[in-house]
């Protein structure tokens, strides 16, 4: 076992970990924090999508300890002081979930998508962007309106 440390949601955390132990794992199972989710286990799906040092990557095949001392945000980190992230806000006013199973790493993505193409989206762009994100409910539709909603908003 060895020992990692990193800053999750702006909070300085540690704890042991195995070399072969997930970033998901550590932050589901060490962390509690379960907004993270697996599902697929083969980077197929998008919905264990987190930031790392302020880029989205798949915790779902990222290694913990290859995180030390990384700067992570997760779904849970988006909200700031009760209020939601405009992009969380988006998602519920234009119904862009539906189970909500793939909905943080959607979210994740999504904010991700913006700090990097910026405020102005077009359909085509999102869609394109979110081909490694997987919604098995919708049809993108929605998604897609939400993205651009709160893309504006941010």
């Amino acid at each position: 076992m060895s020992a990692i440390s990193m800053k999750v949601n702006g909070k300085a955390v540690c704890g042991p970990v195995e070399p072969r132990t997930l970033l998901v794992e550590f932050l589901r199972e060490t962390l509690g924090l379960t907004g993270t989710h697996v599902g697929c286990d083969t980077s197929q799906c998008g919905a264990c999508v987190v930031h790392v040092n302020g880029r989205a990557i798949k915790s779902c095949t990222a290694l913990a300890i290859a995180c030390d001392g990384a700067d992570v945000t997760t779904v849970e980190g988006l909200a700031k002081n009760g209020k939601l992230h405009p992009m969380q806000e988006a998602f519920r006013e234009h119904h862009g979930l539906q189970c909500g199973f793939c909905t943080p790493g959607m979210l994740m993505a999504a904010v991700d998508l913006v700090k990097r193409k910026g405020k102005k989206l077009d359909e085509e762009t999102i869609r394109h962007e979110l081909e490694g994100n997987i919604c098995r409910c919708t049809g993108y539709h929605n998604i897609v309106k939400a993205i651009q909603a709160g893309a504006e908003n941010m």
